[in-house]
């Protein structure tokens, strides 16, 4: 499996997704070798990366006997825009970044030309791994590691499964920039079968690739269980009513409506809070936007968060809202309910096809979105009911169940690939 983020070092669903899937997959006899990016401890303004190496503390030993972990020497992260990734080789070369981000495509592009360069050179040592370390299947996470994934199984002659959790498509608001495009593309071609995070992702692959229905199987994603849910007491002056946005600050995530939704509430209750926790792109644009709407002293940016203050964010919040514009999956509103807050998901969202007792708003209808947000906070009995149904909801979704379903794709590529061959 080449994957490039593992947590506790993490930046976003994609990790929380892998652990899932690791975790998954041990209790299914499924012995792993998972390859992910060594990060030598970069820390700067913008972008944290620590090395893997300590990744596994506190995971089971039953997880570790059938996990093995190769890191290769590079500086790649699923959501690096192309000052990130200059930050990261060396602070000073930030006057360079327009040299680096002129292409022909007519949009403002986030990716670098060295990042290209840099997952080339990831595919190639990807290359040297499959030949020296045996195994039956090469799974693959996005289009990050493609290139690699189709080296692997160039050299291996082994199947490959690409795992999509996002395509360009989503991540840019239907403005795909080519090269990546192309990279998915050739990518998804190559795959011997496509697991897809859901039906809405499914069909985008369809659509916007030309991949046949019966390469793509849908495996939703879950939340692990490791705990009962945070039972904090409100740390919020007043006990004010407190509505959470968590995720990256990105097109893709629509945070600029949670801040026209939370001009409307505040025009019939004044004393919510609300959190918008994450960074990414637009943070410092969603920060001036506040100030336009002149709702800045009602709003606290919270930053990027991790570990257990994710938990925390979630608990203390009376309800949790994902604005997403093109949403494959989202496992934050699973990650909600595991702590006992009622969500409200967007429509365009993967996630509103297994939680049923979730509100559901179209991302670009900020009246209705306000409305549905004002009477959770002004009828109790609504909250409740909200919390001990979506609770149910998760009960019937779990990494060991769909863990189970990626074994059952993995078997049905390796029948496949031994009927080729005889």
């Amino acid at each position: 499996m080449f994957g490039w983020e593992f947590p506790p070092f993490s930046y976003g669903g994609l990790g929380t997704a892998c652990r899932g899937i690791v975790e998954g997959l041990s209790h299914h006899d499924v012995h792993l070798t998972l390859v992910l990016p060594k990060a030598n401890n970069i820390r700067t303004e913008k972008l944290h990366i620590s090395g893997a190496d300590d990744l596994l503390n506190g995971t089971s030993k039953k997880i570790i006997n059938k996990l093995r972990l190769i890191h290769i020497d590079s500086k790649l992260n699923p959501y690096m825009t192309a000052e990130a990734y200059l930050e990261q080789l060396n602070p000073h070369h930030l006057n360079n970044l327009s040299s680096l981000i002129r292409t022909n495509s007519p949009h403002q592009t986030p990716y670098g030309k060295n990042l290209f360069e840099e997952i080339s050179r990831y595919a190639q040592k990807a290359a040297i791994i499959s030949k020296n370390h045996e195994h039956d299947i090469i799974h693959i996470h996005d289009w990050l590691t493609m290139p690699a994934g189709v080296m692997a199984k160039k050299t291996s002659g082994k199947p490959l499964i690409s795992h999509i959790h996002a395509t360009e498509f989503d991540r840019t608001g239907d403005n795909p920039h080519q090269e990546v495009y192309d990279i998915e593309r050739k990518g998804m071609e190559a795959s011997d079968h496509i697991i897809a995070v859901s039906e809405f992702t499914k069909q985008k692959i369809i659509q916007n690739y030309g991949i046949s229905p019966d390469k793509i199987t849908v495996v939703h994603n879950a939340v692990l269980k490791e705990k009962e849910y945070f039972k904090l007491q409100p740390q919020i002056e007043n006990q004010d009513p407190v509505i959470l946005f968590l995720g990256r600050m990105t097109l893709q995530k629509g945070p600029e409506y949670f801040l026209h939704m939370a001009k409307q509430v505040l025009e019939k209750e004044p004393k919510a809070k609300f959190v918008m926790a994450g960074d990414g792109d637009m943070m410092h644009r969603m920060i001036e936007l506040s100030t336009e709407l002149r709702i800045a002293k009602n709003v606290l940016f919270a930053g990027y968060l991790s570990g257990p203050e994710i938990d925390k964010a979630y608990a203390n919040a009376d309800l949790y809202i994902m604005p997403s514009v093109s949403e494959p999956f989202g496992i934050t509103p699973l990650e909600a309910i595991k702590n006992g807050t009622p969500v409200m998901i967007s429509r365009q969202s993967g996630v509103s096809e297994v939680i049923r007792n979730a509100l559901r708003v179209d991302f670009w209808d900020i009246e209705e979105m306000a409305n549905k947000t004002l009477a959770v906070i002004h009828y109790k009995k609504l909250r409740e009911f909200l919390i001990q149904e979506s609770q149910k909801d998760l009960d019937q979704l779990s990494w060991k169940n769909q863990a189970g379903l990626i074994r059952g794709v993995y078997h049905h590529v390796q029948k496949n690939s031994l009927q080729a061959i005889s």
